[in-house]
């Protein structure tokens, strides 16, 4: 924020809802995934879609796939966590030393 508010410090409040928007838009090192994608299972349309553009999926109408999908999702979500967690916990304990008293 500090840098899109710069000299207009007055303005914070107006440009917050457009950093919420761009952050939530921005996908996750270690998910892959943006927290729109996430949470309602697609990415929100933006005033950079002007051209339209394939989906892959389209959400089903009907409420029970799209619950489906949503839990899917989360389970993916979750797996991809806890392979990122694995990695940076086995980095972190590279120099440590197995010592048995």
């Amino acid at each position: 924020m500090r840098a899109l508010i710069k000299t207009n410090s007055k303005a914070w409040d107006v440009i917050l809802p457009h950093v919420e928007f761009a952050y939530n838009m921005a996908p996750s090192k270690t998910t892959g995934l943006s927290p729109f994608k996430i949470i309602y299972g697609v990415e929100p349309l933006s005033l950079l879609d002007l051209i339209p553009r394939p989906l892959d999926e389209k959400p089903s109408v009907e409420a029970s796939k799209r619950v489906e999908e949503i839990k899917r999702l989360h389970e993916q979500v979750k797996l991809k966590i806890e392979k990122s967690n694995a990695s940076y916990q086995s980095q972190a304990n590279k120099p440590n030393k197995k010592v048995v008293f």
